[in-house]
């Protein structure tokens, strides 16, 4: 059955570009003072620390440190828990390269949890399975914009006395039992790329309230150097990381944006979630009791005992109607990616991995059953802060005739 609409197909807000972004006269007025200042360095202008002073107190936390991308904010988050060569930490299966590559860099061992295949978050439960003596840390990521389980998830890591990284790149002001998430573990990360609630085309921003992590996090940026101390010097290995100027312009303007950013797509996603409900063999991400979603993307999961190829075919029919998705969400998971199955790190040495346990670096399917069946399942939509009613109308209705022209 060839899907056909009775309404005119009309271009939906795209993240990628101004159509679904909030940028306008005040980004344009901030990036210009920078430009007309001449001072493009965060350690001697104004933007960087402004954006760090409203960006804690907005969390309600005692630090954040800007840097310059989602994957630095992650990398900066686990060198201040500073492993040791050979140390594990934990992680999930389903996340960007970027918040994985960061863990070997620092000469950890990536071990990979399970997912729920409801939610592709990680569980207290499926963490636990994979902990040992050597794990150092745990990070989570709140996928989509749904937080994960943070009150089990913190009550078996401080029970082993392990600290938790909190992944908060696509979940911005998302809340779990009360609490924003990136603010229940020891540190959130952050990221400011081009699809996220607040942009600044890449950037990114760690927060914690512990006073050694904070000043870890703080050096790790700035190459150790101790900027302020009486006598500075560069204390340990670390990279230059700052954030510009420019990009903390944007990103201090966007910031005052990103209450309404998230209020309007938590607005068009429950409207969407109404519109579908009754749709037979669909159903859409939802968050835990006690929390709330932020809707980075809107999710729905497709029964292919119902939909012909499942979520490939949906996406397939949905293209009639110029709506972009995808299936899947990712290629493939982390683990059966070529820079961990063979393990290419640094020449030929195959280093962490050399120094792992076998159980450690166990990468065969069965282990990761929720991983497999979740990504079967899951097709990503898009949606963002430019999105209205009549968007909402359009692809709602463009969703119930896409599945009913690959219904079985």
């Amino acid at each position: 059955m060839t899907p056909t609409l009775e309404k005119e197909i009309i271009k939906l807000p795209s993240d990628q570009d101004i159509s679904g972004r909030t940028f306008g006269a005040e980004e344009i007025a901030a990036v210009t003072e920078v430009l007309q200042s001449g001072v493009l360095i965060t350690t001697k202008g104004k933007y960087g620390k402004m954006l760090e002073k409203e960006f804690a107190e907005k969390l309600g936390v005692k630090y954040a440190y800007a840097c310059n991308s989602g994957s630095a904010a992650v990398h900066v988050a686990i060198a201040a828990i500073n492993p040791n060569p050979g140390d594990e930490i934990v992680t999930t299966s389903v996340t960007d390269m970027g918040a994985l590559t960061p863990i070997i860099f620092q000469g950890a061992i990536p071990v990979f949890a399970d997912v729920c295949p409801k939610t592709l978050n990680v569980t207290a439960e499926t963490i636990e399975k994979v902990l040992s003596e050597r794990t150092k840390a745990i990070i989570v990521t709140h996928l989509f914009g749904n937080p994960c389980e943070m009150k089990a998830i913190m009550e078996l890591a401080d029970k082993r006395g392990i600290p938790v990284i909190e992944d908060t790149a696509q979940s911005f002001m998302a809340k779990c039992d009360g609490k924003y998430a990136g603010t229940i573990g020891a540190i959130g990360a952050f990221s400011f790329q081009q699809g996220k609630q607040m942009t600044t085309g890449e950037g990114g921003i760690v927060v914690t309230n512990d006073d050694e992590i904070a000043r870890r996090m703080y050096l790790f940026i700035n190459k150790a150097w101790g900027y302020g101390d009486p006598n500075p010097d560069h204390y340990f290995a670390s990279l230059n990381y700052r954030m510009t100027e420019l990009q903390a312009a944007v990103s201090y303007e966007q910031l005052k944006k990103l209450d309404f950013s998230v209020a309007q797509r938590q607005k068009m996603a429950a409207l969407l979630d109404e519109q579908i409900a009754d749709i037979d063999g669909i159903e859409s991400y939802k968050p835990a009791d006690g929390s709330t979603m932020t809707y980075w993307k809107f999710c729905l999961r497709v029964d292919d005992t119902k939909i012909e190829d499942g979520s490939v075919g949906l996406s397939k029919a949905l293209k009639v109607y110029d709506v972009a998705s995808a299936p899947r969400y990712v290629v493939k998971p982390a683990y059966k990616c070529m820079v961990f199955r063979e393990q290419n790190t640094f020449g030929d040495s195959h280093y962490p991995f050399n120094l792992a346990r076998p159980e450690a670096v166990d990468y065969n399917d069965d282990n990761f059953q929720g991983t497999i069946k979740g990504l079967h399942d899951v097709l990503v939509l898009p949606i963002n802060e430019k999105y209205e009613e009549h968007h909402i109308e359009f692809l709602a209705d463009s969703i119930r005739e896409a599945v009913e022209s690959v219904r079985k």
